[in-house]
């Protein structure tokens, strides 16, 4: 809330140099900042009495959209990527998809490996489930089980994070 939109009766009053100007009415408030030529921002609004600035709106605003960006600069977004693997598959392609998991870890992605199956695979769902587990002790050395294999409708899925 900036200038007129301030409703309170007293406010505790911050100066433009960050100077402690005591608790006033908030016209009183509005006559310095008007005196300044400056705003009057309301900065707590739950303090008791509400804490105001006066200061450039303006510019205030600008620093508070410069410090969230910076913040969002630091963060680290994490995707996960899906492997999908099928019952009958072969050892070379199981190294392949294996590669491309390593790949995804080091990067820094999390890997959901999904076995699916199909027709009258649905009937040796567990039988096969030695796919997913040996494909995680093939990436024990960079990963870890995020998530253990749980049978999602007709596919067995795995989560895989990166070893910290």
């Amino acid at each position: 809330m900036i200038n007129e939109q301030i409703r309170d009766r007293e406010v505790r009053v911050i100066g433009v140099n960050g100077e402690q100007l005591g608790i006033m009415s908030a016209r009183d408030a509005m006559k310095l900042a008007r005196e300044a030529e400056l705003d009057l921002v309301k900065i707590a609004p739950t303090a008791k009495p509400p804490v105001c600035k006066i200061i450039d709106y303006g510019k205030y605003r600008y620093e508070l959209a410069r410090k969230e960006k910076e913040a969002r600069k630091k963060q680290k977004t994490i995707e996960i990527k899906e492997i999908r693997l099928s019952p009958n598959i072969d050892v070379n392609d199981l190294n392949t998809k294996i590669n491309s998991a390593r790949k995804f870890l080091s990067k820094g992605n999390k890997v959901k490996v999904s076995l699916r199956f199909r027709g009258r695979e649905m009937a040796h769902m567990q039988a096969n489930r030695y796919i997913l587990e040996d494909f995680a002790k093939e990436l024990a050395d960079i990963a870890v089980i995020d998530k253990p294999i749980k049978q999602e409708g007709r596919s067995l899925t795995l989560f895989l994070g990166e070893k910290r």
